[in-house]
């Protein structure tokens, strides 16, 4: 499912009038995924319905441009968290063979944080590999840290 052109319909806002992320999630569980893929309007992988995609390729992390998908505080915090760690983490525009030849996947939001991908298209990928499973640790350990140093009144 690709998202709209921002001259219809800006990506990067939430609104009530996302028909296209609704028919994604329809057409996800139908196929029983728990996410559908987003393209952009040139045919790159833009986000998921609901969360953000990231793919894992020879040691880098790779995400959507972000020129359409909304502003993730939990994607951000993910590339944070590798460019602090010394994790090679990029912002760029990939395809969907790019995510057939990935490592590994995960996605991120809110609720859950990192997650795993087990598969795209019927095609395995291997999950909770060793990248994503760093990932989780070292997020979860920049969460913990951000909680302790919140000032209480």
């Amino acid at each position: 499912m690709r998202r709209g052109d921002p001259a219809v319909q800006d990506p990067k806002r939430n609104s009530h009038s996302k028909l296209n992320c609704i028919l994604a999630c329809i057409q996800a569980a139908q196929a029983g995924a728990d996410e559908a893929l987003m393209l952009d309007p040139h045919g790159f992988v833009a986000t998921c319905n609901s969360t953000h995609f990231f793919i894992v390729r020879k040691g880098e992390l790779w995400t959507s441009s972000g020129k359409y998908c909304l502003p993730g505080v939990t994607r951000r915090l993910a590339l944070e968290v590798a460019w602090e760690n010394g994790i090679p983490a990029h912002e760029k525009d990939f395809s969907l063979t790019d995510v057939y030849g990935a490592d590994e996947a995960f996605i991120t939001g809110t609720f859950a944080g990192i997650v795993p991908v087990r598969e795209v298209d019927g095609r395995s990928l291997e999950c909770r590999g060793p990248m994503v499973e760093r990932l989780q640790q070292l997020y979860r350990k920049r969460v913990d840290r951000d909680v302790a140093e919140q000032r209480r009144p």
